[in-house]
């Protein structure tokens, strides 16, 4: 029987003065949460908290697809709530947040995803991407436009394609995958993986437990510069 640890952490970094990151974990459940909002205080905070609160009213299910289509559900509700909510309070302004989850039930996995917030799988000593930006950047690499390198100082590498609230309809990404004893995974916010190497962040990951994960990968991502909120959730797969 699989068993899991998590340990999570967020901050505003070194030039923001509101975090608009919101973050959930539920390991009695088997599921994290990140969410990174968009549109200045009282905007971006509100929709990323607006996602983390209906995502915590989920009851145990270890039906992974069944619950998978509770996720959706939930983040098209928020989705419509956020749209009203810019046009009813915010004189048509749009409000709207990444979301990246993690659901595990027993040796299978699911994560749902819209944003460019990312989870990781770290396995045998391989560092692993799940999901796949949904970005302008991420569609010019997909196409051959651009490299991954160039990606990093585009002009439009804040330029995301998929949000919560971000327009009338949305379409979540999931990907399922089976988890296994010894695999690490992380999901973050893009405060966190615009700071720190894929190779920085692999060599730094395996610790004693998930909080030493983030004591460490944090107070590194926070003194490379911290340009945006910063967030990360690190969770370890153990047998019984």
């Amino acid at each position: 029987m699989l068993t899991w640890t998590s340990a999570e952490a967020t901050d505003v970094g070194a030039k923001r003065k509101i975090n608009e990151d919101s973050m959930l974990s539920r390991t009695d459940v088997g599921l994290w949460v990140v969410a990174d909002g968009m549109g200045g205080h009282a905007a971006g905070d509100v929709a990323s908290q607006a996602v983390v609160t209906a995502l915590s009213q989920l009851k145990p299910n270890k039906d992974l697809a069944d619950f998978v289509d509770a996720i959706e559900d939930k983040l098209l509700l928020v989705n419509h709530q956020l749209r009203r909510h810019g046009q009813e309070a915010l004189g048509g302004r749009t409000l709207g947040t990444t979301v990246i989850s993690l659901f595990f039930a027993d040796t299978m996995g699911a994560c749902v995803w819209a944003g460019d917030s990312r989870a990781y799988l770290f396995r045998d000593g391989q560092l692993t991407r799940i999901s796949h930006d949904h970005s302008a950047v991420q569609e010019m690499i997909d196409s051959g436009m651009i490299t991954p390198e160039q990606a990093s100082f585009h002009p439009h590498r804040n330029v995301i394609t998929r949000a919560v609230g971000g327009g009338e309809q949305l379409f979540p990404e999931v990907r399922v995958f089976t988890i296994q004893a010894g695999d690490w995974y992380f999901i973050c916010s893009d405060g966190f993986y615009n700071e720190l190497s894929e190779d920085v962040i692999a060599a730094h990951l395996v610790q004693a437990t998930p909080k030493e994960s983030i004591d460490i990968l944090m107070e590194k991502a926070l003194a490379h510069g911290a340009l945006d909120n910063v967030t990360l959730i690190i969770i370890k797969v153990g047998e019984a």
